[in-house]
């Protein structure tokens, strides 16, 4: 019973909240971006930091590498034809990367997300394990920028 509590409590925290993640386009960011939409579709926005040349670029990405797997299949299932209105109006795709400064966002973007964020989920990391010593560079450099935000 306390653990169902804790999970009601949870769940409720996030309603009506910005979430800005990283690494939504790897393993754990997709189940945890479909998880945040199943279990509480009352969150505002989840701001999703992708790598992309622009913002075309990063909402492809996203629909490709994220919204497009078969994980999303019981929210596809839920919303029928209103998924993708559902989708486009929960996620908003941010193009940048982790590893510039600011993210490589613009001061204008910037300044949103710094307004507009609630809580921020860093996922993104490397898979390539020959890269640890780049793998600690990035969670460094990436805590520097966060703290910045």
């Amino acid at each position: 019973m306390i653990g169902e509590l804790d999970a009601d409590a949870v769940v409720e925290y996030f309603r009506g909240k910005n979430i800005l993640i990283t690494g939504s386009t790897g393993f754990l960011g997709k189940v945890l971006v479909e998880k945040i939409l199943r279990v509480q579709p009352d969150v505002e926005k989840l701001f999703l930091l992708v790598r992309a040349v622009d913002v075309e670029s990063a909402k492809q990405r996203v629909q490709t590498e994220v919204t497009g797997r078969e994980i999303f299949g019981i929210l596809k299932d839920k919303h029928g034809d209103g998924f993708e209105a559902f989708i486009e109006e929960k996620i908003c795709p941010l193009p940048g990367d982790i590893m510039y400064e600011n993210f490589g966002l613009g001061n204008t973007q910037l300044t949103g997300l710094y307004r507009d964020t609630d809580i921020i989920i860093n996922g993104a990391a490397t898979t390539n394990f020959f890269e640890r010593s780049v793998a600690f560079a990035i969670d460094k450099f990436l805590r520097q920028h966060i703290v910045n935000i």
